[in-house]
């Protein structure tokens, strides 16, 4: 009888409570249990421990890392599972597991991890990322593109060789005239310039293929209503495309670059995007800073 009331003066707690239905459904690390509970290795392990020595989990090494697995008897379970509404961060907690999950298994972004760290250290003639940008530019079906809060436009300017017509929007009348000028300079016919906020875009509902916002989302006031305004001007079957800084702390870039959010989680951008009706949703790491602040570049990807 002891060491049921142990059990379940354990499991009271809500942090551990998350880990057991957790663990319920997959082995972690402390890594992975960390970036899904949102708490700091300690607190994390000390939970580990105590749910360990009780018997409800038990650890394997691999490498370096602790994987965590489930031992609890199936009647605590039962009884925690039907306690878990009283704890909301639990319907989070099997979103984040499920992007936790995906990382896991993306073997092959980490080998392109590495081989783009390799790249351009030494000089091979002909050999850079503007020319495989070009290149890959040129694969791209011609499409009605939006580029939302796109500055001077440089993306707009290299997306317009290919696309069939970019729209580019920003907020800033001398972003618009000095883009609009260049498009004139370059005779670049197939790209438009347009005045406008990312929650309020100028342009028509379901006339768009694409919508692309770089570094822009974390600029609007409410980032779940530019990617609602997103999803509007889309066609039927269009497509989003999402380039922003994941969550950090380096609060200068409120100061140095006029940044309204310091960066976005993952599960953030899939939870705008979900709620904007948007399908077949991916989200991923794809560049890591070498020096300080060490910014991280998140992509998602997504089909209305």
């Amino acid at each position: 009888m002891a060491s049921i009331l142990k059990s379940l003066r354990l499991a009271a707690d809500p942090n551990r409570l998350r880990m057991l239905l957790l663990l319920e459904r997959e082995e972690l690390s402390v890594a992975e249990l960390q970036e899904i509970l949102a708490r700091g290795q300690s607190q994390i392990s000390t939970h580990l421990s105590q749910l360990k020595q009780a018997g409800l989990v038990e650890d394997r090494r691999m490498g370096k890392n602790a994987f965590y697995r489930l031992t609890a008897p199936a009647e605590l379970m039962e009884l925690l599972r039907q306690a878990h509404g009283e704890i909301p961060e639990t319907t989070q907690d099997q979103e984040a597991l499920r992007l936790v999950l995906r990382k896991r298994t993306d073997n092959m972004r980490r080998y392109f991890d590495e081989l783009a760290g390799k790249f351009g250290r030494q000089y091979v003639p002909g050999r850079s990322w503007k020319g495989i940008a070009e290149a890959l530019l040129k694969l791209m079906p011609p499409m009605v593109i939006a580029d939302l809060g796109a500055g001077e436009g440089t993306i707009s300017q290299l997306m317009a060789q290919r696309a069939k017509r970019v729209i580019a929007i920003d907020n800033s009348e001398k972003m618009v005239e000095f883009g609009a000028e260049l498009a004139r300079k370059h005779n670049i016919t197939n790209l438009e310039y347009r005045l406008g906020d990312l929650e309020d875009v100028p342009i028509r509902s379901g006339t768009v293929d694409l919508a692309f916002l770089s570094q822009a989302l974390h600029h609007a006031v409410h980032p779940e209503r530019a990617i609602a305004e997103a999803s509007r001007i889309l066609k039927k079957g269009g497509r989003i495309a999402i380039l922003d800084l994941s969550r950090h702390h380096f609060e200068e870039a409120r100061e140095m670059y006029a940044d309204l959010w310091l960066g976005f989680t993952e599960l953030e951008i899939e939870r705008y995007l979900k709620n904007a009706d948007f399908k077949n949703i991916e989200t991923a790491i794809v560049h890591r800073d070498a020096e300080a602040p060490y910014f991280e570049t998140i992509l998602a990807t997504a089909d209305k």
